[in-house]
């Protein structure tokens, strides 16, 4: 069980806010020395992990030029002006539309979202666009809310969608541990109950982004109120 102290690492480490890099390289070493390899094997093991899958960031890599030329040139802006024209459009609604679309795509084995790709440039200004649309300029704990809840979208979508896809590197990489320790589970099966899984996470983002709906409205009637009391 002590080889499982790399998990608790990752735990504390997130639970604390620590810098995310580093709390997953403390987390390899110690894991690595617990199962008795050397300093210079983690390292090692480090590299060619990095080389093999070096090809993966390619993608991000070479996108973020373009995504950084469209937003200089307005792409946030058009995003937020777009969705203002929207009627019944609210943050909530925004941003949990965007996680159904990746939750789905996701299971079919598509990538077509990301926090670089999509996150930042549409998803964030098109829900903050809406919430402004409604209540007026928001304060910047809201905004921070709504950028969060945007990003967890992201994370929420990609990771329980892709667990439906039998070909993803999740389930096979639980196939792979499965058959080493002699249980014989087939890959359907595992993307058969993913989804279960999958539509609960989806009823509780729409929780979550409900009660986001709720608690922008109420602070702002609060502020405005404040405001029309002290004028």
């Amino acid at each position: 069980m002590i080889k499982l102290i790399g998990i608790l690492i990752v735990a504390l480490g997130f639970g604390f806010r620590l810098n995310t890099l580093l709390v997953v390289m403390a987390s390899g070493v110690a894991t690595g020395l617990v199962s008795h390899m050397s300093f210079n094997e983690i390292m090692a093991k480090f590299g060619e992990i990095f080389v093999t899958n070096r090809y993966m960031s390619l993608p991000i890599i070479l996108s973020l030029p373009v995504i950084g030329l469209l937003e200089r040139y307005g792409l946030k802006e058009v995003a937020a002006s777009l969705i203002k024209k929207t009627k019944g459009a609210t943050s909530g609604r925004v941003i949990l539309s965007y996680q159904l679309i990746r939750e789905i795509s996701a299971s079919l084995g598509l990538n077509i979202g990301g926090h670089a790709q999509t996150v930042r440039p549409l998803v964030a200004p098109m829900a903050e666009g809406a919430a402004t649309a409604k209540h007026g300029e928001l304060p910047e704990k809201l905004q921070e809310d709504i950028k969060a809840h945007a990003a967890a979208s992201e994370n929420i979508g990609w990771f329980f969608g892709e667990d439906i896809f039998i070909a993803t590197g999740a389930i096979l990489l639980m196939k792979g541990f499965f058959d080493s320790v002699g249980l014989h589970v087939g890959v359907w099966n595992m993307a058969l109950w993913g989804i279960p899984t999958a539509i609960s996470a989806f009823l509780l983002s729409w929780w979550r982004l409900h009660t986001l709906d709720k608690r922008i409205e109420r602070e702002m009637t609060k502020n405005k109120n404040a405001k029309s009391k002290t004028a």
